[in-house]
């Protein structure tokens, strides 16, 4: 197994150096010096660097980094706005709050280099309302920023002027994804809008709008640094570079760990997690946050942490919350709490979802109290097939897909649940 140097890790290279929140002990590793290298660069070079690394988006959708900020319609006229997504709120995932709290400078010169790529003079960074302590950190950061003159009017003697608005979100899970993140920030209802149009044509009051995850922009940096090439060579196929990886569950070793992508799954229990805790068997992974579909333990043997593999197995890599279940632990248990914080977190704004939600966690409560039937599990699996594809965001379809991700892969455990039905309909 080849494991990612510590002297090789992007993300977390410097996160054990005491105080490294703070403006003066990041500028002392080197903090700020690849914004100035930036700003020596025309946006579009720094644009086609990007696209070079093979960054994908590190919030769950994967989808090029590069290549999203490219659809921005530079000419349009209209302000152009850059909104750093920092409402993580997916189960199993907590790995932005690592750099929210222990680094916030790395994320602060990642934005104000990318709004610096994509002409924006404007920036807000959205925070879940429940990282209070992060917002506190973040606070400070953009305040000792301003002070040193990395924001504010003509950064650093350059033609570059932006404006960073921290904004506290209220809790709501929905506003994780970029439209509803967009609706909250205007100041209406946390609800999805319809694509398209996209935001990077139309989003925040209209205009432009460019949104990426905090991971994602924390690592722009380090590709200014040493160049788009350099980061590609980190991962395998089309996942590039390293990834923060949350793990938890039935570990000795729960915690947030940055991994080159590609890594086999099994060796990243064994190493990070310390393997199962107590001696306990597995029964499953789930290794990208509560929405993506489960692994079996035959298929963890051979499950490599990038975006083919996942989808080889009908599953994703999502927000790399990798969640590891005990042989022991009741799989309708585990269903019974996801569906409910789906059903209590979705917006009510399309009919598959605001209902769906509410039937999947009826019947598996149902199920898992000894009073469902071989018809309640037949309509678990109808329920949750009628919810995917049919809404206006993915809220729904991450209702659905651990349901028949576990219906499927484990069937017989939650068939076990089930009643026998005088009228023949059980097991």
């Amino acid at each position: 197994m080849k494991l990612l140097a510590p002297e090789r890790r992007i993300l977390t290279r410097d996160l054990e150096t005491p105080q490294l929140h703070t403006l003066s002990v990041y500028e002392s590793k080197g903090g700020y010096q690849n914004l100035k290298k930036a700003l020596k660069m025309s946006p579009d070079q720094i644009i086609e660097e990007v696209k070079k690394s093979g960054l994908r988006g590190r919030g769950g959708a994967g989808f090029p980094t590069g290549q999203k900020w490219s659809f921005v319609p530079f000419q349009s006229g209209k302000p152009i706005y850059l909104l750093c997504n920092a409402d993580e709120s997916e189960p199993g995932t907590f790995k932005d709050r690592v750099i929210l709290e222990k680094n916030p400078h790395q994320l602060i010169e990642g934005i104000i280099i990318s709004a610096f790529a994509v002409r924006s003079k404007k920036s807000y960074l959205y925070i879940r309302g429940e990282y209070a302590e992060a917002a506190r950190i973040l606070e400070k950061a953009i305040h000792e920023a301003y002070e040193r003159g990395y924001l504010g009017k003509n950064i650093l003697g350059s033609s570059h002027t932006l404006d960073l608005v921290l904004h506290r979100g209220a809790g709501a899970y929905i506003c994780g994804e970029e439209t509803g993140l967009i609706s909250s920030l205007e100041g209406k209802k946390g609800q999805p809008k319809l694509k398209p149009p996209f935001p990077a044509v139309s989003g925040f009051l209209n205009c432009p709008t460019v949104v990426n995850n905090v991971e994602t922009l924390a690592t722009i940096p380090w590709i200014i640094e040493h160049g788009g090439e350099a980061y590609s060579a980190y991962g395998v196929g089309t996942a590039k570079g390293t990834r923060l990886f949350c793990l938890s569950g039935w570990v000795n070793k729960p915690g947030v760990y940055e991994e080159e992508m590609g890594i086999p799954l099994k060796d990243f229990i064994e190493h990070y997690g310390g393997g199962m805790k107590d001696g306990a068997k597995l029964k499953a992974v789930i290794p990208g946050g509560s929405s993506t579909p489960p692994l079996t333990p035959a298929e963890v043997e051979t499950a490599t942490l990038d975006y083919d593999c996942m989808t080889k197995f009908g599953t994703f890599l999502g927000s790399g919350g990798i969640i590891v279940i005990p042989e022991h632990f009741s799989l309708i248990t585990l269903l019974e709490r996801l569906t409910e914080f789906y059903w209590d977190e979705s917006c009510g704004q399309c009919t598959p979802c605001r209902e769906g939600t509410g039937w999947l966690y009826k019947m598996v409560k149902g199920i898992e109290h000894g009073e469902g039937t071989l018809k309640d599990f037949n309509d678990l699996q109808k329920t949750a097939k009628s919810m995917m594809g049919t809404t206006i965001c993915a809220l729904s379809d991450a209702a659905a897909m651990p349901v028949l991700g576990f219906l499927k892969k484990f069937p017989e455990e939650i068939k076990a649940h089930l009643k026998t039905s005088a009228a023949g309909d059980g097991v």
